[in-house]
């Protein structure tokens, strides 16, 4: 039993050990920061994708064609039908903008888990932490500082290690899927027909105005019908673009987090462990 709880101890001084070494290594702290620039950049892209298709959309929805050269008071907006895309490209801008900014705080974050006080703090949280526990389960000192050393884990590393490990599964799992689905958005503007301009009154008949209007009509029915029946993957690739951003900076991020602190709370909690098998 003795033999055993040795081993543990030692086992426990060498994860302390380890921990000092990544803290004051920088390697984490550069890649996580490489990962997530790269999120931001990628968010911010597909944020200014969004923002060129709802100004196409835009354009597009404004077209009117008057029917005073006919003598009538009435104006036509055939854009209007536009107007549902446009909104849902709109939402879909708006969510692309929060995640950039969600990426953005993680960069701030990182910042301040790697700055050096930071890692003073741990390496003496640490040392404070392996002496108390040695010392015996029940000081109060010892009950103390476990949550002070728990939170210091957590700041020097729960967001780098949840960086560099949501863009892992990025890579692995989910960048195909945003290539074709940016793709998509990014032809789409292409797609949109521009707003198409009020034909001139001419100088003929009634009914030469009428089938001059009737063919402008014709015109932007059928880019419309076009632009219409393409909605459909359009809508599907935004949502699937929307899913993947909530799923990097909302669902991973807080499971990361949940998975830190109960690796640091066991971590933490190991050497009461070990005294009370002692």
């Amino acid at each position: 039993m003795q033999a055993t709880s040795g081993f543990r101890r030692a086992g426990i001084v060498l994860l302390a050990a380890l921990l000092l070494v990544a803290a004051w290594t920088p390697w984490l702290d550069t890649e996580a920061r490489a990962e997530t620039q790269a999120g931001l950049t990628r968010a911010l892209t597909t944020f200014a994708g969004a923002r060129a298709l709802g100004a196409a959309l835009s354009v597009a929805e404004g077209t009117e064609l008057s029917l005073e050269p006919l003598g009538i008071g009435v104006t036509l907006a055939p854009g209007q039908a536009l107007r549902p895309i446009n909104e849902l490209v709109d939402k879909f801008a708006d969510v692309m903008l929060v995640a950039s900014v969600a990426f953005g705080v993680q960069l701030l974050a990182l910042k301040i888990g790697g700055h050096v006080a930071v890692s003073v703090f741990l390496t003496v949280a640490l040392l404070a932490w392996l002496v108390l526990a040695w010392r015996g389960p029940g000081t109060r000192a010892g009950r103390w500082m476990q949550p002070l050393l728990l939170l210091v884990l957590l700041v020097r590393f729960a967001v780098p290690v949840a960086a560099v490990a949501n863009e892992a599964i990025y890579r692995v799992f989910l960048h195909q899927e945003y290539d074709a689905a940016y793709a998509t958005l990014q032809s789409s503007v292409s797609q949109v027909p521009g707003n198409l301009s009020q034909p001139p009154a001419g100088e003929g008949g009634v009914m030469d105005r009428l089938r001059a209007l009737q063919g402008k009509f014709d015109e932007i029915q059928a880019g419309y019908k076009k632009l219409l029946e393409q909605a459909g993957q359009w809508s599907d690739r935004i949502v699937r673009l929307i899913a993947i951003f909530v799923l990097q900076t909302v669902l991973l991020p807080l499971l990361f987090l949940w998975m830190s602190w109960r690796l640091a709370r066991a971590l933490v909690m190991a050497p009461w462990r070990v005294a009370r098998e002692g």
